[in-house]
């Protein structure tokens, strides 16, 4: 078995950012990742089919930024913001400090990892084929634009009795390549078989960082 690297945690500070953005000390630092957890895991539950893909919590004195990337605003939103100002309370209740809420939208859920991951699951349990649901998935995927796609599932596939893993992929995942832009996202899929896993990879092209090169003055020989 080869050593795996988590493509997300691999990039970060070169082309990828933190989704928590604070700094403590001792017991401190322990407290508020709970405190983190928990704020994830209410958002979740609370709004199961809003279609949430990323959550990112910025903390500043007396004070938590919480911003929500979903496929389907205006479930988190609700009418006229009333959703969003009981999770705002909600939350201001749990961490006993002013939070302010932002709800950001994905407008392409077809190449979002985690999303894809989770439509994968959601037909699982409704006892579709695997194989049909990573197939349907990889193929819409590349044609939202997508240059890769890997889609692994692994469980009791079909209820055997052995657990099994099985992978479609289409396109190139260049998973070492640092400046590859390579989304990565999981679900679980609780079926009458047992718990079945799901992985998947979308590679959407490359981030090259800005060169500055003084060109003025320079002598080039042909």
């Amino acid at each position: 078995m080869g050593r795996k690297v988590h493509p997300v945690g691999m990039r970060l500070k070169i082309i990828r950012d933190w989704n928590a953005r604070w700094f403590a000390e001792g017991r401190r630092y322990g407290e508020l990742l709970h405190e983190d957890f928990a704020i994830r895991d209410f958002i979740q539950k609370s709004h199961d089919n809003a279609s949430i893909s990323k959550i990112e919590i910025e903390r500043f004195p007396a004070r938590v930024r919480v911003t929500i990337h979903t496929a389907r605003p205006g479930i988190v939103i609700g009418r006229k913001g009333a959703s969003v100002k009981t999770l705002r309370q909600d939350l201001e209740e749990m961490t006993g400090k002013s939070v302010k809420v932002e709800v950001e939208e994905i407008t392409n859920p077809d190449i979002d990892a985690t999303l894809v991951a989770d439509n994968v699951a959601r037909q699982l349990e409704r006892r579709i084929s695997h194989a049909r649901a990573m197939k349907r998935a990889a193929t819409q995927a590349m044609r939202q634009g997508a240059e890769g796609i890997k889609i692994m599932c692994a469980g009791r596939l079909h209820g055997a009795e052995m657990a099994r893993r099985e992978w479609v992929r289409e396109g190139r995942v260049p998973l070492q390549t640092l400046r590859a832009d390579v989304d990565y996202g999981t679900a679980e899929s609780l079926t009458t078989f047992g718990r079945i896993g799901v992985k998947v990879w979308i590679y959407k092209g490359e981030i090259l960082g800005e060169e500055t090169r003084e060109s003025e003055g320079v002598y080039v020989s042909q």
